[in-house]
């Protein structure tokens, strides 16, 4: 039995970055002698177990067969006679292919075990798959996709492209969860170029059926792209930010549609669709010589963005819209001066016979709020 560290925190290492999850394969072994050591088991589709002191995840080595669609429709086999070489061959990238064996006590010793030049890859910056067997999982497509946001200075071997564009006419993308590929597009957004994803998609044909139609037509254009590149790069590195930076000339309509197919978490939708609705709002106030909103659509968006119970919200979407050069002095200032108003003094004003009716409460405050906005918005 021997133990072997193996995949992205060999990479990580030979590239001098730090290593947050370590990857280890067990060779030479079985599901009881793991058990016999201690260690429990957890893995659904093929064995893998917690280290009894660390809790760290340990697999053993195994081969897999395509039986069915998508990143799921594989057959495990695990067993003593499995070699490391075995075990890595079904990897994605020869990068990821790499391995060192760990002694007894936790430590990476020996050489570093690279039978497909995975290092000569790295040192190339180059995105190699290791096998034919690369084009049977389409979540690999993803994976290359969101390795080039991360990893800017690589690029696809043409082969790989190849292998790339096999995933797409197989249409085994159709079989991948929703949530799966919302954590990788997720996972590249936030990378540190997440264009370079996109182009990617873009390449391989694969943006037009795992992104909204019509982002994937604004990406095709290289003057869309660079003032992309321009707004992540002035936004932070939040999900919400990139998220909504990216989605900003989509309709609210048409993110609303494209974050139910892909599962994404309600509050980088809402924070887009706002955003998008917001620089609809300046597109529309924007004239020849200045911007001029009017108070009304102001209100609107107020109301739409629901700064009255979520100010901080509304301060990070106007900060964003200041980062990427948008003119927003002026909603700031009626914001401020909305958000001032005393509203128990305004209930006060209404008739008594009108204060129970809560529709002319809301007139009144609205009318209130509107007056504020105005006066700020004509500075």
């Amino acid at each position: 039995m021997k133990i072997y560290a193996v995949g992205g925190a060999i990479r990580d290492t030979l590239m001098g970055l730090p290593v947050h999850d370590i990857d280890y394969v067990v060779v030479g072994s079985s599901v009881e002698e793991m058990i016999a050591q201690g260690y429990r088991p957890v893995g659904k589709d093929f064995p893998v177990f917690l280290h009894p002191e660390t809790q760290a995840e340990y697999a053993l080595a195994r081969t897999e067969r395509k039986t069915g669609k998508g990143y799921k429709g594989f057959l495990f086999y695990a067993d003593p006679t499995v070699t490391l070489e075995q075990d890595l061959e079904r990897r994605d990238l020869t990068i990821n292919a790499m391995a060192q064996e760990v002694s007894a006590d936790g430590k990476w010793v020996g050489p570093i075990l690279d039978p497909y030049n995975g290092q000569q890859d790295l040192a190339a910056r180059v995105f190699r798959h290791v096998s034919d067997a690369f084009a049977e999982d389409p979540l690999r497509l993803l994976r290359i996709a969101r390795f080039a946001a991360r990893f800017p200075e690589f690029t696809v071997a043409p082969e790989t492209m190849d292998a790339l564009q096999v995933i797409v006419e197989s249409n085994e993308l159709n079989a991948l969860s929703a949530e799966r590929i919302w954590q990788e597009l997720a996972r590249g957004l936030t990378a540190n170029k997440p264009v370079r994803m996109f182009q990617v998609l873009l390449d391989t044909d694969a943006a037009k059926t795992l992104l909204p139609s019509r982002l994937t037509s604004y990406l095709a254009q290289e003057e869309f792209r660079e003032q992309l590149i321009a707004h992540l790069h002035a936004a932070d590195n939040r999900l919400e930010d990139r998220c909504a930076v990216t989605l900003m000339y989509l309709p609210a309509s048409e993110i609303r549609l494209w974050a139910e197919c892909v599962k994404m978490p309600n509050e980088v939708r809402d924070f887009s669709e706002i955003f998008s609705e917001l620089n609809a709002l300046i597109a529309k106030s924007v004239n020849d010589v200045a911007v001029s909103y009017q108070p009304a659509d102001v209100l609107i968006w107020f109301n739409r963005a629901d700064v009255w119970r979520k100010p901080e919200r509304v301060q990070a979407l106007l900060d964003l819209a200041k980062r990427i050069g948008l003119n927003v002095g002026p909603l700031i200032l009626a914001m401020e001066s909305a958000q001032s108003l005393n509203t128990a003094e305004i209930i006060e004003c209404v008739s008594p016979e009108e204060r129970s009716n809560g529709e002319s409460i809301r007139r009144a405050v609205d009318a209130a709020r509107l007056l504020a906005i105005t006066a700020a918005v004509s500075i």
